[in-house]
């Protein structure tokens, strides 16, 4: 029997659980080391720039729209959505780019127009794409995967071939088209899933409809605007927040969390929920005898890539970019190549540049524009700030070389974040920046469980349990876990 319940962080799963655990009827407090809300998608402003931290894309409307719905709220309460349309930009080279439009006829047009006939070719992809969607994130990724029973479905087993998790998306992608760059727009949105797309399952094409036919969206504000929203909704809720209150230790007592120490307190609730990087919890939190898994299991994980991010203040307006930018202009192969098969430092990456006073111009100075360059790189490498400056150029000449114009005589603020950040702002492991990758001997139960085996009152939220990393995943976990403490610690 339980009513209280204490959860570590207040990212998107956290505050998913925690929102969730209140409106089930329990006492929740979120116990968050940063001084605001948001974990990896926190804002900070400079010099009269505000810049979304982490998260920039917003696909899956319908997964934020559900998720407020189960708090009587809707998304258009808290921010105006915009669709984009061009939905984003693909750099193939110099002033060689692609508008990706939002309309999905003119899409098609797209293909025929690189692959005549591919058109119609994709129109049979997304239809089968639509169905593993439907399944996958009204589904699949609700369950906790904590036993193999769960799947015990006979709608689910009767549609398994349908859902593709045997074959790789780079074969299922080659059957709509073998055109090279076709086929990096089938294969990108998979790139930040952890996996080169022939060790990813075609299940996930469903993030191809979820790009091409859902759409990409912005809130109006930025995407912080969600973490306010979501923030304002636990509030509502009864949940109390402590931040600047970084977790130091669990204590255990009898098999079970006695106390919570943080922030020079100690708190006591029936369950906690750590959505903090699960194996920081475990190594850093829990005593050895208490971890659920071992140093050994967590090195032999197949890491979804870090990230080395640039935040730069731009004193003029830029030509010929968009919201989003893809640089696809290098190969794509030597690329994940450095990422998954022999971890280093990119001989030549690709790399993406969001631009959010493109859509919306509150987050610069008039005249001004606010950019984020991300570079995906292996999970574990070390940064320094040599190494930073030399991609910082490496991208930049490109960029410029690319799009005609110079941007860097008219920077007036730049700011890195790599590794070492992820890991003292975080606890990452390795430094990661989107969890364990999504391959299928990493999907569901084979994932690092939502439930402690070791002690009785603590479960686990966010990207490295189920179901992943992303947004839209992160919400759901949190809503997974919160159902879990129900079952397995009732109100008293």
């Amino acid at each position: 029997m339980a009513s209280t319940a204490i959860v570590i962080g207040a990212g998107f799963s956290g505050m998913s659980a925690a929102t969730s655990l209140a409106q089930q009827g329990y006492d929740v407090t979120v116990l968050e080391k940063h001084e605001q809300p948001g974990g990896r998608a926190r804002k900070f402003e400079a010099q009269g720039y505000t810049f979304d931290m982490g998260p920039s894309w917003y696909w899956m409307p319908d997964v934020f729209e559900s998720y407020f719905a189960r708090f009587g709220r809707k998304v258009s309460d808290f921010y105006q959505l915009d669709r984009l349309d061009p939905s984003y930009f693909v750099y193939w080279g110099k002033g060689n780019y692609s508008p990706i439009p939002a309309n999905l006829s003119d899409y098609k047009k797209l293909f025929d127009s690189f692959d005549p006939g591919s058109g119609d070719r994709l129109q049979k992809f997304l239809d089968e794409a639509a169905y593993k969607y439907d399944v996958g994130i009204n589904r699949l990724v609700y369950k906790p995967g904590r036993s193999l029973l769960e799947f015990a479905d006979k709608e689910l087993i009767s549609g398994v071939f349908r859902l593709d998790v045997f074959k790789s998306l780079s074969a299922h992608a080659r059957k709509v088209t073998t055109h090279p760059q076709l086929i990096q727009l089938l294969e990108f949105p998979v790139l930040f899933l952890g996996a080169r797309p022939e060790k990813t399952p075609a299940l996930y094409s469903l993030m191809n409809y979820a790009d091409i036919v859902l759409g990409t969206w912005f809130p109006k504000g930025g995407m912080y605007e969600i973490v306010k929203a979501m923030h304002q909704v636990a509030v509502e809720q009864g949940v109390r927040f402590e931040f600047s209150t970084p977790v130091d230790r669990l204590e255990i007592e009898a098999g079970s969390i006695k106390k919570v120490h943080a922030g020079g307190k100690a708190f006591t609730a029936d369950v906690i929920v750590s959505s903090a990087d699960y194996h920081h919890t475990e190594m850093k939190l829990l005593p050895e005898k208490y971890r659920s898994y071992s140093e050994k299991y967590w090195d032999s994980r197949v890491m979804a890539p870090s990230s080395l991010l640039y935040y730069l203040g731009v004193n003029k307006k830029l030509s010929n970019l968009a919201h989003h930018n893809l640089f696809f202009d290098q190969a794509f192969d030597q690329h994940a190549h450095e990422i998954y098969t022999d971890p280093a430092w990119p001989t030549d990456p690709l790399f993406y540049v969001s631009i959010t006073t493109k859509t919306d111009p509150s987050g610069a100075p008039e005249g001004c524009e606010n950019v984020f360059l991300l570079i995906p790189v292996a999970a574990g490498l070390i940064d320094t700030e040599e190494v930073k400056e030399e991609y910082f150029n490496k991208i930049m000449d490109r960029l410029e070389n690319h799009t005609g114009e110079q941007i860097r005589p008219y920077i007036d603020f730049k700011r890195s974040y790599a590794y070492r950040d992820f890991v003292n702002d975080y606890g990452a492991f390795k430094g990661n920046a989107y969890g364990l990758a999504n391959t299928l001997m990493q999907t569901a139960i084979l994932k690092p469980s939502c439930k402690s085996k070791k002690v009785k009152n603590l479960f686990y939220t966010g990207q490295l349990t189920v179901p992943g990393p992303g947004v839209p995943p992160s919400l759901i976990s949190g809503q997974v876990v919160a159902k879990e403490v129900e079952k397995l610690f009732p109100l008293s």
